[in-house]
Parts: structure tokens; sequence; C-alpha cells
């Protein structure tokens, strides 16, 4: 087999709607040998991708594709759905793809398949070439031109153990995929017909086209205020603002020393908290700390994320995030810090494993939800718990595996929007518009 073009389509194009990877695959002789001409080729390629008997093919119905290659169909076809199954089973979830010869040219092939994320898409592509490859009989494994599809992945020596690249190309995808929030954003805008574009290989994406389009990168569009930005990312000029309009805050200082830390803390009336002044995503968090020892251990925690430290008051309750679009409240959601709850069977460690088998979470944000880590952050939580990960917790224990209760510290998040208070409604769109969010250019 040889691949005499290829092309990525990142839109609409002559053969469909949707973004695609296409190659011109020239069969050579294998095009007088259709799978059913191929002893063994299609249960040996079951042997290896056994989730390929669900494609329905142009039967529409699960079996499908199975019953073309005991029919006959070539293998520019097969590379067509294992492309796409690869990308499904590597966590980047595809569908369509076709196959059609090309006019005037004996054994040449356009195999397109679907992608979401390009490298992936690419790479899916190579490795599905290689594993078919390695199923042929020997005379035809020849493959050539297969370097045009870049991030190749490791070469194997047969098909099975090929499909160990799928933990390579998993990691492609991870590292691809857009974040929670864009992704959110992208499937409503697919959702509505509203066509979207990634620009780069970060979370840049572009809604609509000519006049009407817009750019965003997670919660920040054209229209966010970069002066809103900048306020939002400074915790202590952000309290400052906050206070001055009459809205609630911690009291607190920002530090730069144990020492100073030390003091601030003594002024509190009750547990105080140490987090970095310009962190996020929970990193570097310290809560309930009451003694000198334990405000001096939640400052060098924080100080390795930041050179400034901020010292505050811990403020007892629920913790929740809030919406704000266009200068109203648009959605709450409470956070619930990872846990666990013990069955008298299981210990710590297996629970934790348990909470990850969950297919919602995965590696950073690669998914709605986040693995737990077990870190120098979670064996302190158990411990002041009284626990170790090889404890058994009564059956109904809760165990806290996290002092905060950020998502990507493996945390939940639950729909409140309809339980606000009035009350708080207002303090949340007032603290926008201090802050110089949430606002609608005119």
């Amino acid at each position: 087999m040889r691949i005499l073009e290829h092309a990525v389509y990142r839109g609409p194009h002559l053969y469909s709607a949707t973004p695609m990877v296409r190659f011109m695959l020239d069969l050579n002789d294998l095009e007088a040998l259709p799978t059913n001409l191929l002893p063994g080729f299609t249960e040996n390629l079951l042997g290896v991708l056994p989730t390929l008997r669900h494609h329905g093919c142009s039967r529409r119905r699960e079996g499908g594709l199975i019953e073309r290659m005991n029919e006959g169909t070539w293998i520019g076809h097969v590379v067509e759905h294992v492309a796409l199954e690869l990308q499904c089973l590597a966590g980047s979830r595809v569908s369509r793809g076709k196959t059609r010869s090309v006019p005037g040219a004996t054994g040449v092939y356009n195999v397109m398949y679907a992608y979401r994320i390009e490298a992936a898409g690419l790479a899916a592509g190579r490795l599905a070439l290689e594993l078919v490859s390695d199923l042929l009989p020997p005379e035809h494994r020849s493959l050539e031109g297969i370097d045009v599809l870049h991030h190749a992945l490791p070469a194997a020596a047969d098909g099975r153990e090929q499909v160990r690249g799928l933990d390579a190309l998993a990691e492609i995808v991870r590292r691809g995929s857009l974040g929670p929030t864009t992704q959110s954003i992208v499937d409503e805008a697919r959702r509505r017909g509203i066509p979207y574009e990634r620009l780069g290989e970060h979370s840049l994406i572009r809604l609509g086209q000519g006049t009407h389009q817009r750019l965003l990168r997670a919660s920040i569009t054209g229209l966010t205020s970069q002066i809103g930005v900048d306020n939002a990312g400074d915790k202590a000029l952000a309290k400052s603002l906050l206070s001055a309009a009459g809205l609630p805050v911690p009291y607190g200082a920002v530090v730069n020393t144990e020492e100073r830390a030390v003091a601030a803390a003594a002024r509190f009336s009750g547990p105080g908290v140490t987090k970095p002044l310009d962190g996020n995503h929970g990193r570097g968090v310290t809560l309930d700390l009451v003694s000198e020892e334990d405000v001096r251990r939640g400052f060098a925690t924080a100080a390795a994320y930041s050179r400034k430290v901020i010292v505050e008051e811990q403020v007892a309750g629920r913790d929740y995030r809030a919406l704000v679009i266009g200068g109203k409240l648009a959605a709450v959601a409470e956070r619930v810090p990872a846990c666990v709850m013990g069955d008298g069977i299981r210990t710590v460690s297996e629970l934790i494993d348990q909470l990850n088998a969950d297919p919602r979470r995965g590696q950073g944000h690669e998914k709605a939800m986040t693995r737990v880590v077990v870190d120098e952050a979670l064996l302190l939580s158990l411990a002041r718990q009284g626990l170790e990960l090889t404890a058994t917790p009564l059956a109904g224990e809760i165990v806290l595996l996290r002092e905060v209760a950020n998502l990507s510290a493996g945390g939940e998040a639950i729909d409140r929007t309809d339980l606000i208070h009035l009350e708080n409604r207002a303090i949340v769109e007032r603290a926008a518009r201090v802050i110089g969010l949430g606002r609608v250019s005119q």
C-alpha cells in the first residue's frame, strides 16, 4: 500500500460538512484481494479490535461492518473504520467516514474519516495503516508514504502489540482536548449549528464567520475587559475593590515571610487559610490553620507557587462558584471536595481506585471530572482524620480526600442555580461589576 497524497479539512469541504482527514491510498495488488479472500483477516482484526463489531457501516445496524468484510470489501474501507475506532478508544468519539474509489485510477481510493483533534486524527490514520498491514499476508505488508501522517506512534512487532499505541494516542487526545469550559461552549455551538474553528494548539476558538465571528478562550471572550481579568487575577486587589464597594470579604493580609504570616494569623478569631497571591486551581491552598506550626506549614506550601502569600480568616460554609454573563447571574454551582464513602471492606486506597474508575474522570481537564491523585495534600487531609491509605473506613463513613473543592483537585460540581437567594444574586452581580467583569460592550 502507498499513500499518494493527504489533506486535513478543518471545515466544510467537497466530501462532507464534517472536519476530516483524507488520504489517497493506492492498494496495488491488494485491489484483487478483498477481505473475503484474505483467510483469517477478519477474525484476527476482531481479535485486536473487538469493538469493531459495533460498527454498522452502510447497513446502519450493529455488525454491519463485519457483514461487509465477510462478503468482501477493500482494505481502504477497513482502514477507515479502524482509524475511527482507534480515536474512540483513545477518548475522542467520532463516527463519520467514507471510502471512495478515485475515477480513472484502478486500485486507488480516497480514505476519509472524521476527527475532533487534528493531531489524533493523523496519528490514528498512521496507526490504522500499520495495524491493518501487520495483519495482512507477509507478501502484502509493504507500506509507503505514511510519514506524511504526522505524530507517528511507536512501531511494534505485530498488530496486537501495535494496539498498545493506544496509550500514545490517548496521550495525544489528552493534550489536545479543550478544557471543560471551552468544550461546553463548542458543544453548544455545534448543537446550534454555529460554525467554529480551533485556532492554534491551545484553547482559542473562533465562533461564527465574517462580521459575526467571535473569539473566546475558556470563559474569556472578545467582550471581556482586560482590566477586569487583571483585577480578578490579583486576589489582594480584588478584595480591596470589593471591600470598598461594601461587599463582604474575609479579613487578611499579604505577606512574604513566615513570621509575618504568623503575626497576621494571630489576629484571627478562628482558623486561617493560606493561598498563593496569584495561584489558581486550588494549588497551594491550605485550610483549617489553627496553630503557629499550621500557619508556617501553610505558608511554605503557598510560597512554592508564589513569592507573596495571602493569609486570611477562614469563612465557614459551602463552596460556590457563580457565572455572570452580561451583568446577570447565569448559573451557580456548589463545589464538593473529593471524598469517598467507606464500606467496611475496602481500604482508602482501594476506594480511591474505585472513584477514579468512573469514566467521567480523566487526567487534567480532558473530561468533565478529574481523577484524584495521591499526593502530600491528600495524605495530610487523611492524617487530620486519623487515617492512612491502608485504613479501612467503616460502612457509611465519609472520608475527605481534599480540603479544597476545586474540580481540578478531583472535586464535583452540583447545579444550584435555582436555589440561590435573591440577596446573594445581587451580591454576585454587583461583585462582577466592581471587578470589571460580566459587562457587555456597547
